[in-house]
């Protein structure tokens, strides 16, 4: 990085987080420091909800999720409109009826107290190991690619997040949401321009469309149902449906957003806002993978884009002749590949198809070679490098903003993984807070005044903060980043959800039921994940209906 990119960079996160924090300091009662004087209004609520979302995971590991795999992801988003307006006329209505501080606090009041304490405790779990890994993950990426020292990284980027949610609360998130928001939609814009930019004179937008749709990476609907694939139409509409019910309608960090809306009409336009935004956005961060897989069509890519992998195998005087004879074999077949990808662009523009199935054919070839060229890698890394993670599209799109971007732009990117980082991580952390106070410190100090809650709130917020820097340093690799996050809430989403289903739609059950059909059903979800080949996405129906029939079965023997 030059001199200008630091600039930016400092320059774009010192602004955010200083007028976030002089904007919003002073917060002397838990209204105002949790939800803001429930002042919000719509549009401020949908860009609150969006930036929670999208963390720096997001924009790290998901351009090479497409990469790798093609748009088949987008179908994860399928059902979350439709949770959107569900949510909107269930849940927000109640919350805001009640003037709950936490979603859990409803709980008490339709179950008991131990069922309110448990359905907090299992997102405060959850929770907690989300945010740690939401900042293990950009720390992991950018130490790798910059060569920062991971553990400074995670300081820095922990230590801003905490600094200015302790000092305004839940309006200090919300109001550099907003800022962080626009530095990502701006950078995001940037880079898709630059890559369609850098493409071959002869080859457009449209062209690297059609060569990307020839080589499968425009699988955007799979209708084929198999409960072992993870990305189809039907876990997207189902297991996907009943994860952004759960995560939009009982986890904390995104209630508490539109918890501090004015009115409910407010709250559910924020809802309907991040229904309508959340699928083109992230169809628009999967088509920047996309691109950059045509952009290495016609651009030699590393042999791996892990850089510390491979500067730590060519200074071994072992492994270092195998690792050059590859990277010679590597660049032999690029320079095929990149030929039978031209014949391809122009086959496909001028619609001839002879043409078009012989750069196909010649495509294959390449291919083939460069699968073995990659089996090759993956056991020269299991011999010199064993700890290694084979897999490296999570450093895909920062390696190309490095190599390919000019100066300046690239301080504004990596201020995008930033920011996307401390958005979503800040988010998690207010809410750790205020269910930790609300939900569990509270219910045993109700004489307090205000400004001791507040207090409480604030060092909770530090201490949720350094455990999950704590998490972040000593987390393990699981597989693709931002598969690793939905996997970790699917496991926790779905029991939960089932204990918001029952206190929505089954009056008659009572709070000992739930209770215990909750402990048993989140035992069997752990077990089956254990055991089994399910695709995680479907442990959110899984978890939900075993607690809504196991309440009723047990609510059923309790009467007998």
């Amino acid at each position: 990085m030059s001199l200008l990119d630091w600039l930016v960079l400092g320059i774009t996160l010192l602004f955010i987080v200083g007028y976030g924090t002089w904007r919003t300091r002073g917060s002397r009662d838990l209204n105002s420091y949790l939800l803001g004087n429930r002042e919000a209004q719509w549009w401020g609520i949908g860009l609150s909800i969006v930036a929670t979302q999208a963390s720096a995971i997001t924009f790290l590991s998901t351009p090479g999720q497409a990469y790798d795999d093609g748009m088949r992801f987008i179908q994860f988003y399928f059902g979350l409109p439709v949770a959107m307006v569900l949510i909107a006329i269930v849940a927000v209505p109640i919350y805001h009826r009640l003037h709950v501080f936490t979603a859990y606090e409803y709980l008490e009041s339709r179950f008991d107290r131990p069922t309110r304490t448990l359905a907090a405790s299992l997102f405060l779990v959850q929770r907690g190991l989300s945010n740690g890994l939401s900042l293990y993950a950009p720390a992991l990426v950018l130490s790798a690619i910059l060569g920062w020292n991971i553990s400074l990284t995670v300081w820095l980027i922990g230590g801003l997040m905490i600094g200015y949610t302790v000092v305004g609360g839940t309006r200090a998130v919300a109001v550099t949401q907003q800022w962080q928001v626009a530095v990502i939609f701006t950078g995001m814009v940037v880079a898709g321009y630059l890559l369609v930019h850098y493409l071959p004179a002869n080859v457009g937008f449209t062209d690297a469309l059609r060569v990307a749709g020839h080589q499968g990476k425009l699988n955007l609907v799979d209708f084929h149902f198999d409960p072992e694939d993870r990305y189809n139409f039907w876990s997207g509409m189902t297991g996907g449906l009943f994860l952004a019910l759960s995560y939009f309608g009982t986890d904390q960090s995104q209630v508490q957003r539109y918890l501090a809306g004015r009115s409910i009409r407010e709250s559910r336009l924020g809802l309907l806002f991040n229904g309508l935004v959340k699928v083109p956005m992230q169809f628009g961060i999967l088509l920047i993978g996309v691109l950059l897989f045509v952009f290495y069509q016609f651009n030699a890519p590393p042999l791996t884009f892990n850089r510390p992998v491979r500067e730590q195998l060519i200074k071994s005087a072992r492994y270092a002749p195998a690792l050059r004879e590859l990277e010679q074999r590597h660049a032999t077949i690029a320079a095929a590949k990149q030929a039978a990808n031209a014949e391809l662009a122009t086959a496909l523009h001028t619609d001839d198809a002879a043409q078009v199935a012989a750069a196909q054919a010649h495509l294959q070839v390449t291919d083939a070679a460069n699968l073995g060229l990659r089996n090759d890698l993956k056991t020269l890394l299991k011999q010199g490098a064993p700890t290694a993670e084979a897999k490296d599209t999570d450093y895909v799109f920062l390696t190309f903003v490095l190599d390919y971007m000019p100066h300046g732009f690239i301080g504004l990117l990596i201020a995008v993984v930033l920011s996307a980082a401390m958005s979503s991580a800040a988010a998690g952390l207010n809410a750790l807070a205020s269910t930790t106070v609300i939900d569990l410190y509270r219910p045993n100090r109700a004489e307090c005044e205000q400004r001791h809650y507040v207090a409480v709130s604030r060092w909770a917020t530090i201490g949720w903060g350094v455990l999950g820097i704590g998490f972040a340093l000593f987390a393990a690799r699981l597989e693709n980043l931002i598969q690793a996050v939905n996997i970790l809430g699917s496991l926790f989403y779905g029991p939960i959800l089932g204990i918001f289903g029952v206190a929505f739609f089954m009056p008659l059950i009572k709070g000992k039921a739930v209770f215990w059909a909750a402990i048993l059903g989140q035992i069997l979800v752990l077990l089956l994940f254990w055991q089994t080949d399910i695709a995680y996405l479907w442990y959110n129906i899984i978890g939900c209906f075993l607690v809504m029939l196991l309440a009723a079965a047990g609510q059923k023997l309790g009467r007998l």
